[in-house]
């Protein structure tokens, strides 16, 4: 028999014994096997992750890479590890996860330094248990939908916490008094959310605390503690948009390094404290639409680096302090709507890089000061209803950045001056509501940018400029209440942005131009109470498919009503009475199916053949109601609801279109 080959008889007493040896190919395969095996079990960091991972609905579709056929996790979306292959960060950012944050990360706690699952769909509380993760820095679950409380166990004594997110969340109840456990913490984040009581005292505990945006959380109110000025290295404190209330704490004074404090939209009440004058780098206050009072402490002009001061919508009274006229890096100075008196600071000439510059709804007297047109870089001056008396100065011409000036109801003299069209980047000019005289200049129409020009209630005189037709870019054009004489020129035609022409209560003389139908995107007419004559001019309304008010009245126009009227299907409101209107009514009248007012009395036209069913006259009493609403918008609430909506309701444009909570 040759060596090695076992007879039949001896492999199955082989197969027989218990006690037989395998042979050596079975060996190894079984060993083989063996190694495979265990290749094919993670290890328990990741049998942990593997087991929340199954708790979430969109976990296959996010995390296919988390797989239990591998040894170790640390290859897996979102992980990192240490050399000993420990788990030290696990990051998931803006994936549809659509669970819980998860609660047993026991395995891999002694070394998981970085938690963040933002934006992640996440949903249920803060578990507790991430309050025992010994080495955890950064814990970020912001921009889900958690709800419940910030757990307390979150802020135990030792806790290495430099940075907690949870910002854009539901979460609810109080900001936990154990707060000021987190000695090391650096950035609190808990904006956008549903959070009430009070700030703790004990946050004057954090020594290491840099940031604080606890914005948009509605319910939070009570003062700000004044133990927040023991918070040395804290360069951002915001809290906008809450219902903290009372007065901002002197201790504010002690923060060297705040660069920028929002609480806008708050009940703080009470002075702006002198301390914040000490905040040597204060760049940024934003303390508007508040209910704080006293005067504006001259000691915020020693802060050299201040770039946006923003303090509308108070009840400030007082000067504005020439020492503001210090802060040259000023960008945005906004004292809007509060009770300030007094002067306008030549100083503020020296504040070569500002902005907008809005002091609106105040009772601002004195003149406009000259010294303002230093500020070439002015976008955004705004004046209006203050007290502000004199001239126009002539120097604001050279502010060729400026796109916005607004000075209407104030009790400005003298003429327009010429040189404003040198600003050749205004796009908004508001002179209404002064006493204004003399013709309108006719650089004006020489702007290239002017969108909106509104002189109501003057007293302006000359005719209209021809060179109106320049100015294509004109979309409102409002000068009643002046004396303006001579015809509407025809260049007007020329205007095919114009959407608001509003001439009314002026001395027009001469017929309305055939050109004017070139002004295809008008939808607001109103040259009531001139001395027009002339006709309608045939195919006047072809093209003003927009056109929804129209008031004529008041005027002598003769012949008939064209029956081209009948094409303005967005009319709501004709207003033609007090005319010298003849002929007969037009049928095609009832093709404006939207007409809400019509009045055509004090003219001598004959009634229709036929009533159209279409015509919808309103209720004599209401009709009566209407045509005293819309003949008087000329002055009072009427113009101040118009000139309010010019100005944007009050808001200052130089706000970041996302300031800081």
């Amino acid at each position: 028999m040759p060596p090695g080959v076992m007879s039949g008889r001896s492999r199955s007493r082989w197969r027989s014994s218990p006690w037989a040896a395998p042979p050596p190919l079975l060996l190894w395969c079984a060993f083989v096997m063996a190694c495979v095996g265990c290749a094919l079990a993670a290890d328990a960091q990741g049998a942990a992750l593997l087991a929340w991972k199954r708790t979430l609905r969109g976990g296959d579709a996010a995390l296919r890479d988390w797989r239990d056929s591998d040894a170790s996790p640390c290859r897996w979306t979102g992980l990192s590890c240490n050399a000993a292959g420990r788990v030290t960060e696990l990051s998931l950012q803006f994936v549809d996860l659509h669970g819980g944050v998860p609660a047993d990360l026991s395995a891999v706690g002694a070394t998981l330094a970085r938690l963040v699952l933002t934006g992640t769909n996440l949903t249920g509380p803060i578990p507790t248990q991430l309050g025992d993760l010994p080495v955890l820095t950064h814990l970020d679950l912001s921009n889900n939908a958690l709800t419940g409380s910030i757990p307390a166990s979150l802020c135990r004594p030792g806790s290495k916490l430099e940075s907690l997110y949870v910002n854009s969340n539901r979460l609810e109840g109080a900001i936990p008094d154990a707060i000021g456990n987190l000695t090391a913490l650096r950035e609190l984040i808990f904006y956008d959310n549903q959070l009430e009581g009070t700030i703790p005292a004990s946050i004057g505990q954090m020594a290491s605390l840099e940031v604080i945006r606890g914005g948009g959380n509605k319910n939070l109110q009570g003062p700000l503690p004044s133990e927040i000025g023991n918070c040395s290295n804290l360069t951002m404190l915001g809290l906008a948009e809450t219902s903290i209330s009372g007065p901002l704490p002197a201790t504010l004074g002690n923060l060297k390094s705040l660069d920028t404090i929002a609480i806008y939209t708050a009940l703080l009440s009470g002075p702006i404290p002198p301390e914040l004058g000490q905040c040597s780098s204060l760049a940024n206050i934003y303390l508007y639409e508040n209910a704080l009072s006293g005067s504006i402490p001259p000691q915020l002009g020693k802060l050299s680096n201040l770039k946006n001061l923003l303090l509308w919508q108070n009840n400030l009274v007082g000067v504005i302090p020439p020492e503001l006229g210090a802060c040259t890096g000023l960008t945005v100075l906004d004292l809007s709507m509060n009770g300030l008196t007094g002067h306008i600071p030549a100083s503020l000439g020296n504040l070569t890089s500002l902005q907008e510059l809005q002091l609106s709804v105040n009772k601002v007297s004195g003149p406009i000061p000259a010294e303002l047109a230093r500020c070439t870089n002015l976008t955004d001056l705004e004046l209006d209803n203050n007290q502000i008396s004199g001239a126009i100065p002539a120097e604001i011409g050279k502010l060729t950045a400026l796109r916005m000036l607004y000075l209407w109801a104030n009790q400005l003299t003298g003429s327009v001056p010429p040189e404003i069209g040198g600003c050749a980047s205004l796009e908004s000019l508001d002179l209404s509501q002064n006493a204004l005289t003399g013709p309108i200049p006719r650089s004006l129409f020489r702007l290239p940018r002017l969108s909106k020009l509104l002189l109501i209630d003057n007293t302006l005189s000359g005719e209209i400029p021809p060179e109106i037709g320049n100015c294509t870019s004109l979309v409102r054009f409002r000068a009643s209440g002046n004396h303006l004489a001579g015809a509407i020129p025809p260049e007007v035609g020329k205007l095919g942005n114009l959407s608001f022409l509003d001439l009314s209560s002026n001395r027009l003389s001469g017929a309305i131009p055939a050109e004017i139908a070139g002004c295809r995107n008008l939808t607001f007419v109103d040259l009531h109470g001139n001395a027009i004559t002339g006709v309608l001019p045939p195919g006047l309304f072809h093209d003003m498919l927009s056109l929804q008010y129209l008031d004529l009245s008041y005027n002598s126009i003769g012949g008939a009503i064209p029956s081209d009227i009948g094409k303005l299907g967005s009319l709501t409101k004709l207003v033609l009475g007090g005319n010298r209107l003849t002929g007969q009514i037009p049928p095609e009248i009832g093709s404006c199916s939207r007409l809400q007012l019509l009045d055509i009395g004090g003219n001598t036209l004959s009634a229709l053949r036929r009533s159209p069913a279409a015509v919808r006259a309103p209720e004599p009493g209401h009709a009566q109601h209407l045509l005293q609403r819309l003949r008087r918008p000329r002055s009072g609430d009427g113009v101040l609801r118009e000139a309010a909506h010019e100005r944007r309701g009050g808001q200052p444009s130089a706000v970041p279109l996302a300031l800081p909570w």
